[in-house]
């Protein structure tokens, strides 16, 4: 049993989520999560919404409510929607709880005391129309070491390197279009030079394990060739003030939301850990050396996982040129791996809600099944490269894969065993086609858990989605529905037996995938209880005296082995009713035509 830490991109709270957003950090965190709980690992899935920053602060001037509002509006948006989803949160919680505050101003004071941060004045960039400092990423011009025309303040997504607003070309601001002024301010910076040999030796070791996706690891790499060092402050009054004499009393200085947007997977953990009455259990996950940690993103933030957040731990546990000791919460571990997805477009346009061009999860859990949009992003999502949504794909995997193999398989079986049985039948001597399907089932938790474990969910689903097929065959060729009188008794209970028992080994594998649909085969089939937990919407109290807020949570602990099951005859099967609902190939029309009036209407955020 290994410590497997579940460290789940935060989403930004200036607005609800759109399916891209749960298809890169979303729903792949939560399949491998499940898997990895049902494998046998203790499994710590964290996350929140991220709430600080200039965006924040824009957004809300926008709406006429203040920036505190604003937060409480979406966190309560995105919390619901990913409780829809069945995302399997030990916590998910938020940046502006007094618990996370402690906690990024307690990783600040460490990789400043262990010498880390270097006080300096550069060129801020400043809105001509509102005086308001603008973020990085919120300025874009062209890049001018590659060329590219999109590239942003932080960061040129097409070479990779690391950029300043001011080395832009022609730079504009996103919010407006005007061009920045820039004046002089102070600032901390992390010194990531001192930091950058510490980070080469780490991404090496990854490189040797080869465990990370290629594109990944290229990409980080790339990243420690232009280290320098980098501002984790703003001028901004919206955020965690830094906790240094001379500054925590300035009502316009704060922690760069990225700073502290990374330390919530430490808060979180924490803060778990102190909801469960055993204030250090998080320590299981950070200080041993034996477990695992595992973040999931989007390929737009690799260089904060990759480079920023592990230059942030390396400081703390002063492991960099300048050395230094540990703070209060030890030595920290560094990610095993970033698992990075490529990007999700929209009938083949990246995703824009000025523009209309979104699926928000809300919109689309109110008319189709959850499962059968996590059953499109685990077989269809953008997992190492990017990957587009159409409603005619949709509809399509949703109909021909998602009901008529499996959907039709659950349905069958346990039609034909209500019909002739009305229980699990007792099996006679297996034949050679009986054993064959067995062991082909049999033989799949090893294939797809493997590949679940590599991340490679795509084509874990896939091999999952093979047996049920393999299963569909099967029932077609011994054709129990011929085999009638006593004579063909014993050989019509073997089949059903059969396939019901090959039924009930792929709902394990389909589980992680599928979980709304794991509970709803397992009842078909006589059995009870709860297989597949959901997690918990629960309004808490904040620890140190804040507001009231939204957590999700859950308990995960009681969870079926990965391992085949034995299937015990005499089980009462009821009337089956359809576990999946096909949908209506006009639905395709009908979404693209209220697509087109969204994009008419051209409301909504980014």
């Amino acid at each position: 049993m290994t410590n497997i830490l579940s460290a789940v991109a935060w989403p930004y709270v200036n607005g609800p989520r759109h399916i891209g957003h749960v298809a890169g950090f979303g729903v792949p965190s939560d399949v491998f999560s499940r898997y990895m709980r049902m494998a046998g690992h203790r499994v710590l899935m964290v996350s929140g919404t991220d709430e600080h920053g200039t965006p924040i602060l824009v957004q809300s001037e926008q709406e006429g409510v203040t920036p505190r509002e604003l937060a409480d509006k979406y966190n309560k948006v995105i919390v619901e929607d990913l409780h829809a989803l069945g995302l399997s949160y030990d916590l998910f919680t938020r940046t502006t709880t007094r618990n996370h505050y402690a906690v990024v101003q307690e990783m600040f004071k460490t990789v400043y005391a262990n010498g880390y941060f270097v006080e300096q004045v550069s060129l801020g960039a400043i809105s001509p129309s509102s005086g308001r400092t603008l973020p990085d990423r919120y300025i874009e011009g062209t890049c001018p070491k590659c060329g590219y025309d999109s590239a942003r303040g932080d960061q040129c997504d097409n070479c990779g390197n690391q950029l300043d607003p001011i080395d832009l070309i022609d730079p504009h601001s996103r919010i407006n279009g005007e061009t920045p002024k820039f004046v002089e301010t102070t600032h901390f910076f992390l010194d990531l030079p001192a930091l950058a040999k510490a980070l080469d030796k780490w991404l090496r070791g990854r490189q040797e394990e080869g465990n990370w996706r290629q594109n990944v690891l290229n990409f980080s790499l790339n990243l420690v060739d232009d280290m320098r060092p980098r501002a984790m402050t703003r001028d901004i009054d919206w955020g965690i003030p830094v906790p240094l004499d001379g500054w925590a009393e300035n009502p316009n200085k704060r922690l760069y939301v990225w700073f502290d947007a990374v330390i919530g997977y430490l808060s979180a953990s924490i803060e778990w850990a102190r909801r469960t009455g055993d204030p250090d259990a998080w320590r299981d996950w950070w200080n041993d050396p034996e477990a695992l940690s595992y973040y999931f993103m989007g390929k737009d933030n690799i260089t904060f996982h990759s480079q920023i957040w592990p230059a942030e731990l390396l400081g703390y546990d002063g492991e960099g040129d300048r050395g230094g000791e540990p703070g209060d919460y030890g030595r920290l571990n560094l990610p095993t791996e970033v698992v990075s997805s490529e990007y999700l477009t929209m009938e083949g346009k990246k995703f824009s809600s000025s523009r209309g061009i979104v699926i928000y999860v809300r919109d689309i859990l109110a008319r189709y099944q959850a499962d059968a949009v996590r059953y499109f992003i685990s077989a269809a999502g953008p997992e190492n490269q990017d990957a587009d949504f159409t409603w005619a794909e949709f509809v399509r995997r949703n109909n021909e894969e998602l009901v008529s193999v499996w959907g039709n398989l659950v349905n069958r079986t346990a039609s034909l065993i209500h019909k002739n049985f009305g229980e699990i039948p007792e099996p006679g001597t297996l034949t050679a086609s009986d054993e064959e399907l067995l062991e082909r089932v049999r033989g799949g938790f090893d294939v797809v858990g493997s590949l679940i474990e590599k991340h490679r969910q795509k084509q874990a689903l896939s091999e999952a989605m093979r047996l049920a097929s393999d299963a569909n065959r099967y029932l077609a060729s011994e054709e129990p529905w011929k085999l009638k009188g006593d004579d063909n008794r014993e050989r019509l209970g073997t089949v059903l037996f059969t396939a019901a028992q090959a039924v009930r080994d792929i709902e394990t594998l389909l589980s992680p995938f599928l979980p709304h649909a794991t509970d709803a085969v397992h009842r078909a089939f006589g059995g009870e209880g709860v297989v597949a937990p959901m997690p918990d919407l629960v309004e808490v109290e904040d620890l140190d005296g804040g507001p009231n807020y939204m957590i999700l949570t859950g308990d995960y602990s009681r969870v079926p082995a990965w391992a085949p099951a034995t299937l015990e005859p005499g089980q009462s099967v009821p009337k089956p009713t359809p576990i999946f609902a096909k949908i209506d190939p006009k639905a395709v029309e009908e979404e693209l035509e209220r697509a087109g009036a969204a994009g008419g209407a051209s409301a909504g955020n980014q």
